[in-house]
């Protein structure tokens, strides 16, 4: 049979030394082939970093004779490519009779696939695959019906039991970690993961402590061409250097980002040449459509990587026979021509020809596989349109942790805790609380900017240290080392991602983002990932961990990049906990239990607030707690109520004694935590008082307080004898100069004046 599949030709190879086995009419000629034709590698990039490091070109670029692709092997890859093609093909037909409702493929990217697969280890390696990636699972021992599960949106789905589009890849029992949407958030998940790898070498508590845990597993993760464009991109593979992380990206280059060619993605139309230069990192490049150059290609890849010698880059040339997805059509921006030249490299295609031209198996062999394939889909396919879908009430499952809940009384030692010492700031007491938990849980690592007292760890002793710009972590690098304290690359994005990993294993981050108004470049990783992980996957997976972020203003001199307070941006993403202390005891008590909790927690200190002598306190005891959604009643009154939370709390409570002098009573409930809050709390003050006033230093329009307020003239419209009312900044920026921040923020003469009006109404 005369194919064109000639450049994977395979060669005799030589002799073995060990008797030949007994073989069948259909594999008996797969003895006599072997690689050698397909071509040399190129020689791999590199640069280690330290001299003990193996440089990569020491690694095997060949295999041995013995290592050579058997007929079995050559055979079950074949299989698999096909079967992913299919099950392609398969739902592209389900979704042109509406039976499914999106359909993205991996058409074309299967050899490469399926190469990463027979090198990994499923269970054991760490998996962040891309949309792209049918064939790798199914290789890692996924099945046609969990993936057509998936297409249909069936409760019984292991990706995400229905929350996610088909081909947003996820599998408990392999070790692949829940796949979103946006391009690139998982290369930092991913680099994370392989950190906590790096992190148990160097902490031995947790070897005894976290059980999925091998020395030499590795963190596979993939992306496409599009993706290298995205700046975290860039930000994974620069930690994943700088560690030698055993990390290995696979990018599958289509050459296509939707309709974006590569030449205007990037410069030059070549990621890998871009990258090269970073130190440790082994870069290879492959024609991702030949499965046995691939197979070479990723295992030396692979070897590198579980050598701990650092992370590799394998930049696989791919085709992409299909449109982006069934949302898309190739032919507005793709010539014909260009269409049918890529048509010529489809892997499954050439891989069969040449299965049949080499003699590993005939025509007759071939079409049986087929035959059996086809079959096993449609069969797959029937049982995954009966499965049942996941029942309407089952919606708000798994928003949150349904083991650990930070509301019960198992959270609660706050009443009647003895306390001790000399009055400590929220700066010291929050201190407290880090150190008191990090000696408990050897899974705690504090990372951010800054944090560590210095990273050079030579100089400890002879430097005062940072700890933070606030002092607020001071010393805990010198008490519990550098392999638990240390600083991180000025990315935010890099300090959430990374932790997100981390917590994927089992560790428990404590990050710091230096000022709230620098979060945003993290805001794809906290609204799209952290907050949805638990979610989005039927509770499979979760990433509990601490985001401290210095928040506010009243700094005088602040301006507008540091005295933002946009709270309510982050209080209505579903699964984030939101928590807002006032005073020094609450800080401790509470950062006490976004540690212990099993939800990701969003820490807000405010930094006017940090050094404050009214709100100092004694020490607690190393198991102060105080329990989300319990607010605390600040002040008693029975004329009207001030529902607040931080800065304002200290302000309404000067505003409440002047109103006090002039015969009015108010009662002021401080929040503590915003997400969940105590509606209970309020509802019981606002019928004791039938007046309400919500204070905030968020603006006034669309802040937290307009639910507060919204809910109160839903819920409480008949307690009520006046107007809720509320007091928050101007719809504005905060200012520089003293007299404008003063007339932009809210102050207590503007509580008090809110106080007089809504008593006379």
């Amino acid at each position: 049979m005369k194919t064109d599949t000639k450049v994977l030709k395979l060669v005799p190879k030589s002799t073995s030394p060990t008797p030949a086995k007994p073989q069948s009419d259909e594999t008996a000629k797969v003895e006599e082939i072997s690689v050698a034709s397909m071509p040399a590698p190129a020689e791999p990039i590199s640069r280690p970093s330290t001299p003990q490091a193996v440089p990569p070109a020491s690694l095997p670029k060949t295999s041995k004779a013995g290592d050579l692709p058997d007929s079995k092997l050559l055979i079950d890859m074949y299989r698999t490519m096909y079967l992913s093609r299919r099950i392609d093909d398969k739902e592209i037909q389900m979704k042109g009779q509406n039976r499914i409702f999106f359909q993205i493929s991996g058409a074309g990217h299967e050899a490469v696939l399926v190469a990463a697969g027979v090198v990994l280890k499923p269970g054991y390696d760490w998996f962040y695959p891309y949309y792209r990636d049918r064939a790798l699972c199914l290789q890692l021992g996924m099945t046609p019906l969990e993936q057509l599960l998936s297409a249909v949106g069936a409760e019984a789905d292991p990706n995400s039991h229905g929350r996610q589009m088909p081909s947003h890849w996820g599998h408990k029992k392999l070790n692949i970690v829940s796949q979103s949407s946006p391009t690139g958030t998982q290369l930092l998940q991913a680099v994370g993961c392989a950190e906590a790898s790096y992190r148990f070498e160097l902490i031995p508590e947790l070897k005894k402590r976290i059980k999925t845990f091998h020395d030499d597993e590795v963190t596979y993760v993939s992306l496409g061409e599009g993706t290298t464009s995205e700046g975290e991109f860039w930000e994974a593979l620069n930690t994943a250097s700088n560690l030698k992380l055993p990390v290995v990206f696979l990018l599958e280059d289509n050459g296509y980002a939707i309709s974006v060619p590569v030449e205007v993605q990037t410069a030059g139309g070549n990621a890998s040449r871009l990258v090269e230069n970073f130190p440790s990192l082994y870069v290879q490049r492959c024609d991702g459509t030949d499965p046995i150059e691939s197979l070479e290609t990723m295992r030396r890849a692979v070897e590198y990587a579980r050598r701990r010698q650092g992370p590799a880059l394998v930049h696989a040339k791919v085709i992409r026979p299909y449109s982006h997805s069934l949302s898309d059509d190739e032919k507005l921006y793709r010539s014909d021509e260009e269409r049918l030249s890529e048509n010529e490299r489809d892997p499954v295609k050439r891989f069969g020809a040449l299965l049949i031209d080499e003699g590993v198996i005939d025509q007759d062999g071939l079409q049986k596989i087929k035959d059996e394939i086809d079959a096993s889909v449609s069969e797959a396919a029937d049982q995954a349109l009966a499965a049942a879908q996941p029942a309407p009430d089952t919606a708000l499952n798994f928003v949150f942790s349904p083991d650990v809940d930070p509301t019960s009384k198992e959270f609660d030692t706050e009443d009647g805790a003895q306390l001790s010492g000399n009055p400590g700031t929220m700066v010291d007491l929050i201190n407290r609380t880090l150190h008191t938990e990090m000696e408990r849980d050897p899974s705690i690592v504090v990372f951010g900017e800054d944090v560590a007292d210095c990273s050079r760890e030579q100089y400890l002793n002879v430097v005062k240290g940072k700890g933070g710009v606030f002092k607020v972590t001071a010393n805990l690098q010198r008490k519990f080392g550098g392999n638990r304290v240390f600083n991180s690359p000025l990315a935010e994005a890099n300090i959430v991602g990374r932790a997100i990993g981390m917590a994927t294993r089992g560790m428990k981050p404590v990050v710091e983002i230096q000022f709230f108004d620098y979060i945003w470049p993290a805001m794809h990783q906290i609204r799209n990932e952290l907050a949805l992980l638990r979610w989005r996957s039927g509770n499979d997976w979760k990433a509990p961990l601490v985001i401290r972020v210095p928040i506010g203003g009243y700094l005088k001199g602040g301006a507008v990049y540091h005295s933002q307070s946009g709270v309510s941006t982050f209080t209505q993403i579903p699964g984030l906990r939101v928590i807002y202390p006032s005073n020094a005891l609450d800080a401790n008590g509470l950062l006490r239990t976004a540690i212990r909790c099993d939800d990701p927690v969003m820490f807000l200190e405010h930094k006017h607030l940090y050094r404050q002598a009214y709100n100092k306190s004694a020490y607690p005891p190393d198991d102060f707690m105080i329990p989300f959604g319990k607010a605390k009643k600040v002040r008693e009154g029975k004329d009207l109520t001030i529902v607040t939370y931080g800065a304002l709390v200290q302000r309404s409570i000067v505003a409440a004694k002047q109103a006090e002098q002039e015969g009015t009573s108010v009662e002021i409930i401080d929040l503590r935590s915003l997400v969940p809050y105590d509606w209970d709390a309020i509802v019981a003050s606002v019928r004791k008082t039938n007046r309400v006033i919500v204070a905030h230093e968020d603006s006034l329009s669309f802040g937290y307080g307009a639910e507060i307020a919204a809910r109160i003239a839903d819920e409480l419209f008949l307690d009520l004898d006046a107007p809720v009312r509320r007091v928050c900044a101007l719809d504005t920026f905060v200012a520089y100069a003293p007299q404008l921040e003063d007339a932009i923020l809210p102050q207590s003469s503007d509580v008090a004046k809110a106080i007089a009006e809504l008593k006379a109404y």
